[in-house]
């Protein structure tokens, strides 16, 4: 099969340009946007609503993640070597990564239910966040239905996606890469490829930084330990001679 221009550049040209920005722009800004690698958090301004949202969101990405690094980092000859059949592997892959969907879905969409009805929230959010939260959103949504419309409903046919986007994915990595194979592939998973893609050059500069500010350090740090005032008016020690009288003064007066 001949690989056309258009295809170098989407399958070949674009995924290395995301990845070198997703690099540099981290180091970029951890080097002079210090103050500004924070998730800004909003919880003094709303609780009740982000007490379920969040956990449903990044319980649910993380599932989300883990599935991707099993399907498209792991070969299918790997898990058949365990002992994994096909079927086993798509039964686990659908029902865990539907729940994982679901829960990201839901946990996204109070997000934004969130930070668009709650005053002090919307005020503090940037034209940034409302970008990447849509590009964030179509990331989601083309991968729940490649699952939907692929694997459950079959649409379009059959496709196994670790014989073509999987094998492309890690040739990226490798050097090896074969955009013959995404040429191929449904247009719900070029969708979703390219999103992804567009998602990591984009994360350098959002918000989504707080991913690797994981606090690991405070598991070695010493203990801090505390002590009690005593109880004097300043913070200094009182010097001899100068302590205070406890005894209330004599009135004095006519009789």
């Amino acid at each position: 099969m001949t690989t056309s221009t258009t295809d170098i550049l989407l399958w070949v040209v674009f995924p290395y340009v995301c990845l070198a920005v997703f690099v540099l722009g981290h180091v970029w800004r951890y080097r002079y946007d210090k103050f500004g690698w924070t998730t800004r958090s909003s919880q003094l301004y709303e609780s009740r609503l982000l007490r379920w949202a969040s956990p449903l969101f990044h319980f649910g990405i993380l599932a989300v993640f883990l599935g991707h690094v099993m399907g498209l980092g792991i070969p299918k000859a790997w898990t058949r070597a365990v002992g994994m059949t096909d079927e086993i592997y798509h039964f686990l892959a659908i029902s865990i990564g539907a729940v994982a969907g679901i829960s990201t879905v839901v946990g996204m969409a109070l997000l934004i239910y969130r930070r668009r009805t709650v005053g002090p929230v919307f005020s503090a959010t940037t034209r940034m966040d409302k970008f990447m939260y849509l590009v964030l959103a179509t990331v989601i949504f083309t991968g729940m239905w490649n699952t939907i419309a692929g694997s459950i409903l079959n649409l379009g046919g059959h496709y196994d996606y670790r014989d073509g986007v999987s094998v492309w994915f890690r040739g990226i990595f490798r050097f090896d890469i074969r955009p013959e194979l995404m040429a191929d592939a449904p247009i719900g998973f070029q969708l979703h490829a390219l999103a992804a893609f567009f998602l990591f050059a984009l994360w350098p500069f959002t918000r989504l930084v707080h991913v690797f500010s994981v606090p690991l350090g405070y598991m070695w740090r010493p203990y801090v330990v505390y002590r009690s005032r005593p109880d004097r008016l300043g913070s200094r020690a009182s010097r001899p001679g100068w302590e205070r009288s406890e005894r209330r003064p004599e009135r004095t007066g006519r009789r």
